[in-house]
């Protein structure tokens, strides 16, 4: 009986991370990683779709899809518009040690525009949605130092930029533990 909860419990923050990290992964078939200047506002809708449809899936039982797809392309476009960058799929301009506080600024910042108009789509289905909000904002400004450190020194030691590739899934894996988590509490409990 334990292990029937166990398996419940986890199922859907499961799912999550293999949807948004999957989705992360295919969305590279359409977008060129690069510097904040390369990717624009379309490589951010791209992005944006390619992260929100899996999610939407996942979200069914809960929120309307459409309407989690709308405002998560909406969030994407809004950070890459206003100049923050799509930051799951740009490799921070700075070296080490400021790639740490630029992560953290950049993440936080982006996380908190995305999770805000995500927050659009989710406040009149989930109480304390406004707790969405801080969960994206602390969720990015944790994964994009985490990711960034771990892509220099990738780079670093191979001399391929492959190595910051790898950091950018290491940076959409952190979120995806990070916001399914938290996504499950704020949803099923």
């Amino acid at each position: 009986m334990e292990l029937i909860l166990i398996k419940t419990k986890y199922r859907f923050i499961i799912r999550w991370v293999v949807a948004t990290f999957g989705a992360f992964l295919l969305s590279l078939l359409f977008i060129e990683i690069g510097e904040k200047s390369d990717i624009g506002v379309l490589q951010a809708t791209i992005g944006g779709l390619a992260i929100a449809l899996p999610q939407a899936v996942i979200l069914r039982f809960a929120i309307s899809p459409l309407l989690w797809v709308w405002t998560t392309v909406v969030g994407w476009v809004l950070i890459t518009g206003i100049g923050v960058g799509a930051v799951g799929w740009i490799v921070p301009p700075v070296q080490f040690p400021l790639r740490i506080l630029y992560g953290v600024l950049s993440g936080g910042i982006g996380g908190l525009g995305i999770g805000l108009v995500q927050w659009l789509a989710i406040r009149y289905y989930v109480p304390y949605a406004w707790q969405w909000i801080l969960v994206s904002t602390l969720s990015w400004a944790v994964a994009i130092p985490v990711g960034s450190v771990v892509g220099i020194f990738l780079h670093q030691i191979t001399h391929l930029f492959l190595g910051e590739v790898i950091g950018l899934a290491v940076t959409w894996l952190v979120v995806s533990f990070l916001t399914g988590i938290n996504a499950r509490r704020l949803l099923i409990n």
